[in-house]
C-alpha cells in the first residue's frame, strides 16, 4: 500500500480533530461519535485543532512523504491507523492541455486515475474508514454511478454490508461495477433525490447508516486533499481560476475549507481562486440561485443532461458551494449537452485526453467563459476531470479491413 512506509497500523496515528460543527449555525458537536446532519439539517464540518497541526508539521516535512492520499494524516479525521482503508490513492496529475482550450494556461486534474475510476474514491475512502472507526455494519447509499463504486469496493474491503440505489438510466457499467465488487444495487425509477428518498427513510427505521452526499461529515475531508493536492503541485500557490463540475458540491466545498486550513497553518497566503461552479443546463439549480442572488437552490424539475454525475436536482450543502462561489469572485455556469459533448470529442481527438462527460461540462464552461472574456488567456485555470472517460459511451468506430482482399492503402 501507498501509506505504508509511513504508518503503523497497529497504532493510534497524530489526529489534531477537536470537534465538528454545524455548516450553517456553527454549534459544536462531539467528535468521535457517529453522527448524520446538524440538529437543524445542515451539513457537519470537521475543525482542528491548526495551531498544534502547525507546531508538528512544518510544510517542508511533507515533501518526505509519498504523494498519496494519506500524506495529509495530521489534516484528516481518522485516530486509528488500523481503520484505514486504500487502494491505492494516489495524487492526481496535472495535464496540460492548449488546442481544444483554445488557447491559454489550462491545467486539466485528472482524477480518472484514482481507485474505481473517479475522484468519488476520494470522499468515500474516508467516510468508509470512520463508518469503520464508529462502528457502523451497513450503509446505504443513492449514487449516479461513480459514488457508488466507490462505496462498493472500499466497505467490501473493510467487510460493511453496503446497499446502493441508482436512477433508472445510470449508465450499465456503473451498477454492474458496483454488483461486481460487493454491493446490493437497486434500479429507481427516478433521479437521485428520489432515490435518497429511499436512503432516508431506511434510515430513520434504522435500517442502515445513511451515507448521501453531505449527510455525514467525512466525505468532505476526503475531497478537501483535491484542494492540498493542488497547492503542492503548484508550489504552494493557486491557480487563477478553477472550474469545478458541481453536483453535490462535495469537492468544491471540501477544497474552499482546505485553502482556508492551509492559510492558517502559513503554508499559503490570503489569495484565492475565482470558483467556477459547473452544471449542465438541463439541471442547473445551483446556476440559478447564483443568478438569483438566493442562498439556497430549489429544486431543478425535469432535470437531463448526458453528464450523469452533476444531475443533482437539490443539493443539501446549497448555501455552501454558493458561499464559496461568491467569496471567491467566481460564478456558477451552465452548459448545454451539445457543448459538453463536443468538448470531449476535441479534447481527445485534439490533446489525447478521454474525459468524462461532467469533466467535458468544465472545458466547455472555460471555453464560453473565455469568449466573453470572463478569464482571461494569460490566467492559469484548473479544470476538474471527474472520471476516466473509459466509463461512458463513445462514438463507434465502424472501419474494417478483409486481409483475404488486396488493400487500397491510398484510401485508408
Amino acid at each position: 500500500m501507498t501509506f505504508g512506509s509511513n504508518l503503523n497500523l497497529t497504532t493510534d496515528r497524530p489526529t489534531f480533530v477537536t470537534h465538528l460543527e454545524c455548516s450553517m449555525t456553527g454549534e459544536r458537536y462531539e467528535a468521535d461519535r457517529l453522527h448524520g446532519l446538524s440538529r437543524v439539517g445542515r451539513p457537519l464540518l470537521v475543525r482542528y485543532d491548526l495551531d498544534a497541526v502547525r507546531a508538528n508539521l512544518p510544510r517542508p516535512m511533507l515533501a518526505a512523504r509519498p504523494t498519496d492520499l494519506w500524506r495529509w494524516r495530521e489534516l484528516l479525521p481518522v485516530r486509528r491507523t488500523e481503520n484505514i482503508v486504500s487502494l491505492g490513492e494516489i495524487e492526481t496529475p496535472l495535464i496540460p492541455i492548449s488546442r481544444s482550450a483554445g488557447g491559454g494556461t489550462v491545467l486539466v486534474k485528472d482524477e480518472g486515475r484514482l481507485p474505481t475510476g473517479s475522484f468519488k474514491a476520494r470522499g468515500l475512502v474516508m467516510a468508509v474508514a470512520m463508518a469503520k472507526e464508529l462502528g457502523v455494519r451497513t450503509i446505504a447509499m443513492p449514487t449516479n454511478g461513480n459514488a457508488g463504486a466507490a462505496l462498493a469496493a472500499y466497505a467490501s474491503r473493510v467487510g460493511i454490508e453496503t446497499i446502493v440505489f441508482c436512477p433508472e438510466d445510470t449508465p450499465e457499467v456503473n451498477v454492474r461495477e458496483i454488483a461486481l465488487q460487493g454491493a446490493r444495487v437497486y434500479r429507481v425509477n427516478g433521479l437521485i433525490d428520489d432515490c435518497g428518498a429511499i436512503v432516508g427513510k431506511g434510515a430513520a427505521e434504522g435500517r442502515w447508516f445513511d451515507l448521501s452526499t453531505l449527510k455525514e461529515p467525512y466525505r468532505i475531508e476526503g475531497k478537501k486533499t483535491m484542494g492540498l493536492e493542488l497547492a503542492a503541485q503548484l508550489g504552494w500557490t493557486l491557480p487563477d481560476a478553477i472550474f469545478y463540475p458541481t453536483g453535490g458540491g462535495t469537492g468544491l466545498i471540501g477544497m474552499w475549507k482546505a485553502f482556508d486550513e492551509m492559510e492558517a497553518l502559513g503554508w499559503i497566503g490570503s489569495e484565492r481562486p475565482r470558483m467556477y461552479a459547473v452544471q449542465a443546463s438541463g439541471c442547473a439549480p445551483i446556476v440559478r440561485a447564483f443568478e438569483e442572488g438566493v442562498e439556497h437552490a430549489e429544486r431543478w424539475e425535469d432535470a437531463h443532461t448526458v453528464a450523469a454525475g452533476i444531475r443533482v436536482p437539490r443539493a443539501v450543502g446549497d448555501f455552501l458551494i454558493l458561499r464559496a462561489v461568491r467569496a471567491s469572485g467566481g460564478k456558477a455556469l451552465g452548459v448545454g449537452d451539445p457543448a459538453i459533448l463536443k468538448a470531449v470529442d476535441d479534447c481527445a481527438r485534439q490533446d489525447g485526453l478521454l474525459l468524462c462527460p461532467e469533466g467535458g461540462a468544465t472545458l466547455a464552461a472555460y471555453r464560453e467563459a473565455l469568449r466573453t472574456g470572463e478569464v482571461d488567456a494569460e490566467e492559469k485555470v484548473v479544470l476538474f476531470n471527474c472520471a476516466t472517460g473509459l466509463k461512458y459511451p463513445m462514438p463507434e468506430a465502424p472501419n474494417w479491413l478483409d486481409r483475404h482482399q488486396p488493400i487500397d492503402f491510398d484510401a485508408l
